[in-house]
């Protein structure tokens, strides 16, 4: 997660000490986790997603606005924070193991453009329809992988996350779940994940399928029932029905913007569009084969010409009338990212009023919302809920 979207700077945490008292002392217990483990590893135990608190908190590629995203820095940061759920990115390597990146191309995430040994690696591939030129997992070996570190994908303008850059390599999802059972024994609760298929159609066409191997892993950490503390995400919906016959994990159908196609639907011939999909009819189709949608913030509250926001489409209610969720994406601190109803000064990287947003959009009944600034969001999800 996020297909398309392009980030910007993250300057500082927003009343991270805050939060974390506020979680422990002064939101009811739900706010910061679900319910106490039981019994053997953290994700072994009998719940539901309809048991986390409304709206609840994903922490967007752990948490993007303060650390490099996707390591285990990000992931730990946002669990600290007190993120209900985090979010993976899943993309496969040469040798067929599950990384966690937002993408196949690493340049931007990691520091292989500057290592001399992998320089023959580079080249261009078309992705989902576009082109694109750089390094890619599906080119190396998971050891191979592991001898690159992470880095801040934006150095410009998320100047201090630079600060961690080298500190953590690429973590495989594997890791991350071994990760969350650790934190689960530690914490005295499970850890909730929310992990995305990446380019699905692509690498099943070059013999690296995704969906097997996450189910075999989600098999293998309890995580692959319905009461798992575990979300399945993807943008194209035949990744999510694939997913749906091999694990009962709760599921999500990742939504673009007015007027686009998941390019499985590109590639199948499938005349519909994200359009058709936000009609209840759509709907209705999703919620045969999964629990959820997560669209973009536009498709809940489109905007004008000048980044306003408009009239709240029938969406939600649409939605909830058919048994699914929704995890809308992504909240960000900064101007450039906010409507233009809440931005502040004439900095695009300063924040804005995030809280006034956040107020506007949770308004709307959405269950939960992907955050970059986990801490920012517990604080505006705890208003909205002590004065509905």
């Amino acid at each position: 997660m996020t297909q398309g979207e392009r980030m910007s700077p993250g300057r500082r945490t927003v009343l991270g000490a805050a939060v974390l008292g506020t979680a422990a002392a002064g939101l009811p217990a739900a706010t910061a986790s679900a319910q106490p483990a039981r019994g053997h590893g953290d994700a072994r135990r009998h719940g539901s997603y309809k048991d986390l608190p409304v709206p609840y908190v994903i922490g967007h590629r752990g948490t993007a606005g303060y650390r490099p995203e996707h390591t285990l820095g990000s992931y730990q940061h946002a669990l600290d924070l007190g993120a209900h759920v985090i979010e993976q990115d899943l993309v496969p390597t040469k040798d067929g193991h599950l990384v966690c990146r937002h993408e196949n191309d690493i340049t931007a995430t990691t520091d292989v453009a500057e290592r001399r040994e992998f320089a023959g690696r580079k080249a261009t591939k078309t992705i989902d329809g576009t082109s694109v030129t750089g390094w890619f997992t599906e080119d190396f070996t998971l050891a191979e992988l592991k001898t690159l570190r992470a880095k801040e994908r934006l150095p410009a303008v998320r100047q201090r996350n630079t600060l961690y850059d080298g500190r953590w390599d690429v973590p495989t999802f594997e890791e991350v779940l071994q990760w969350a059972e650790r934190e689960g024994r530690r914490l005295g609760r499970r850890v909730w994940l929310h992990t995305e298929t990446k380019h699905p159609t692509y690498f099943r066409g070059i013999g690296l399928p995704l969906e097997d191997r996450v189910a075999k892993l989600l098999r293998r950490y309890g995580r692959h029932r319905l009461d798992s503390p575990q979300f399945l995400q993807s943008f194209e919906p035949s990744s999510i029905q694939r997913l749906s016959r091999l694990v009962d994990t709760p599921s999500v159908v990742l939504l673009s913007g007015a007027g686009s196609k998941p390019w499985d639907f590109v590639a199948s011939g499938d005349p519909r569009t994200t359009d058709d999909l936000v009609k209840p009819e759509g709907l209705k189709w999703i919620a045969s084969y999964a629990q959820g949608i997560g669209p973009t913030l536009d498709l809940i509250i489109p905007k004008d010409a000048a980044g306003r926001l408009t009239k709240p489409t029938t969406l939600v209610a649409n939605a909830h009338a058919h048994g699914l969720v929704l995890h809308p994406y992504t909240m960000r601190n900064e101007n450039t990212f906010l409507p233009a109803d809440f931005r502040r000064g004439t900095d695009p990287n300063a924040y804005g009023d995030v809280f006034g947003a956040f107020r506007t959009y949770f308004a709307t009944g959405i269950d939960a919302v992907f955050s970059d600034n986990a801490d920012t969001a517990l604080l505006a999800a705890a208003d909205f809920r002590s004065k509905s």
